[in-house]
């Protein structure tokens, strides 16, 4: 079939409309693995001997000092830092050191940075529209007809994310948070099994942060999900278990509980709120 044929075919389903899952295959270990991990920047030890394992629907909070190796880190699960030595595992199948960005998050890793970047002059409703298409081409996106089955799936989100009742809004007067919230319903449309967070919570109200809670708690079981974040009373909001970074490499690995009463832990980061 030609495209003109499948731009006046209205029940043609274009296949950047098609949602692909994830081969990741975890019956033998956990969703992600890194093992004896290092990576040196003009002679700076940025990452240490790592060794972090996160389980298939695990909600796992990251904690550290500047400089611990919490964003180096994330840059290697996604592909934009290659390690000098160690192993990086997405499930049992695909090692993600022989992989590109783009095939990485096609896996189904998805990361959301600390400012949000959604479409200011789109609304919140277009934003999950374009957000679905693995395929970004303009001609076919702007074209296609949209199926009852991926509206549905664009209303689930907005009720997930808490803006279905501003899904006709323009993105642009979100308020932060709602951008925050905007941006994780974006990487959702996309289904990921691993979705890594960085800060979600900066510059938030307290009530946006509550909301940013149970948003991020609903996910654990349906996704795995890392948080990085410095806000300590919103880590013990949400924290199942805790990973301490420091100097590149794992300092302490617990309970939020058990992290905040190790001696280790209190002399480098939690020194001043103990």
């Amino acid at each position: 079939m030609s495209i003109f044929q499948e731009l006046a075919d209205r029940e043609h389903v274009f296949e950047f409309l098609t949602q692909v899952q994830s081969p990741v295959d975890v019956r033998h270990g956990p969703i992600l693995y890194l093992e004896d991990v290092n990576v040196s920047f003009d002679g700076f030890k940025a990452i240490n001997n790592l060794n972090l394992t996160i389980d298939d629907g695990e909600l796992r909070c990251i904690i550290g000092p500047n400089g611990a190796g919490k964003t180096t880190m994330m840059d290697i699960i996604t592909g934009k830092t290659r390690p000098d030595t160690g192993s990086v595992w997405f499930g049992s199948r695909h090692n993600l050191l022989t992989m590109n960005e783009p095939d990485i998050a096609s896996l189904g890793i998805g990361r959301k940075f600390q400012k949000p970047t959604v479409f200011e002059a789109l609304t919140v409703f277009e934003n999950l529209e374009l957000a679905m298409a693995a395929d970004k081409r303009v001609f076919p996106t702007l074209t296609a007809i949209m199926k009852p089955e991926y509206r549905d799936r664009i209303d689930e989100v907005l009720e997930m994310i808490g803006l279905k009742e501003l899904r006709d809004r323009l993105a642009g007067i979100l308020s932060h948070g709602q951008k925050q919230w905007l941006e994780i319903g974006m990487l959702l449309m996309q289904k990921p099994r691993l979705l890594l967070v960085d800060e979600p919570v900066a510059g938030m109200t307290e009530q946006e942060m509550e909301r940013t809670a149970e948003l991020l708690t609903s996910l654990a079981g349906k996704q795995s999900v890392v948080v990085v974040e410095h806000d300590m009373g919103f880590v013990r909001s949400i924290a199942r278990k805790v990973t301490v970074l420091h100097q590149g490499s794992v300092l302490a690995e617990g309970t939020m509980d058990q992290v905040s009463k190790d001696p280790e832990v209190i002399k480098v980061y939690l020194g001043e709120e103990a």
